[in-house]
């Protein structure tokens, strides 16, 4: 897989999707994806006229991860040379949660090793229903990486955490629908579609609001409920005077839908 096989396109309605084009591997990533993906996100949450993004894969397969072959060449490597492309991924996956616009990741045929990272680091999943999401590290004598346990441990009980990591076992994205980490299920060949619909209802919205409701959940597990109402009270005190709310507050007194794609969408600026 290329630099050049994570395609870059903004199709319509401010959407900005990009796909992982290494089929012949199931998109699997390593140093070069990784930065390559990190540009193309901070391009996305940079671009006024980008309102929300969507992460896809081709060839009926989200993304598998690294591929095996090259982690078997990174024996040979020193750890500085392997530490740099783990502060690469680190980075690709910062940037996605850091992005101020929404991040949907549309998962056809599964999600394998930092794949499941790479999708569950998205704000939204929509996934077909015989997806499946497999963390199988362990199966090659390796512990997960990019964040696999945060976001794992973020949206599922421990207990499955424990069977998809210890086991390797593949979960189905049923399973993890029922289990509140996945959005929305949809039938095969559906995915993209699916998600593609998602980030136009996301991109009619707010962007200011959104994108401060998206930096409000990244830290609100660290704050307690004092400080967390502090960071609202600031927030809703300020989103007051914008002009998103007021488009919003007159749209809902006059009983009309807001029309928020003609204000700038800054970021969340204000």
């Amino acid at each position: 897989m290329s630099r050049t096989a994570l395609r870059v396109e903004t199709p319509e309605n401010g959407i900005r999707l990009l796909t992982l084009d290494g089929p012949a591997t199931r998109n699997s990533i390593g140093r070069v994806q990784y930065e390559a993906l990190r540009d193309a996100i901070v391009d996305a949450g940079a671009d006024p006229h980008v309102r929300a993004v969507v992460l896809a894969g081709a060839g009926g397969f989200f993304c598998s991860g690294g591929n095996v072959a090259a982690l078997q060449e990174s024996r040979k490597q020193t750890l500085a040379q392997v530490s740099r492309n783990t502060d690469a991924l680190a980075a690709m996956i910062l940037a996605i949660r850091a992005c101020p616009k929404p991040v949907i990741a549309a998962v056809e045929g599964g999600a394998a090793g930092l794949g499941v990272a790479l999708a569950l680091s998205c704000d939204m999943i929509v996934a077909a229903e015989p997806a499946a999401f497999t963390v199988a590290y362990v199966k090659i004598g390796l512990t997960p990486d990019g964040g696999t346990l945060h976001f794992l441990r973020e949206a599922l009980p421990r207990q499955l955490v424990s069977e998809l990591c210890m086991l390797g076992r593949p979960v189905t994205a049923q399973r993890l629908h029922a289990a509140g980490a996945v959005n929305q299920l949809v039938p095969e060949g559906g995915a993209l579609e699916a998600a593609m619909a998602l980030a136009a209802a996301c991109a009619s919205g707010a962007a200011g609001a959104i994108a401060v409701i998206k930096a409000q959940l990244e830290d609100a597990p660290a704050k307690g409920l004092a400080a967390q109402i502090e960071v609202e009270s600031r927030g809703i005190n300020a989103a007051r005077y914008g002009d998103e709310a007021g488009e919003g507050l007159a749209a809902f007194l006059e009983r009309r839908l807001p029309d928020f794609a003609v204000l700038p969408g800054d970021g969340g600026k204000r």
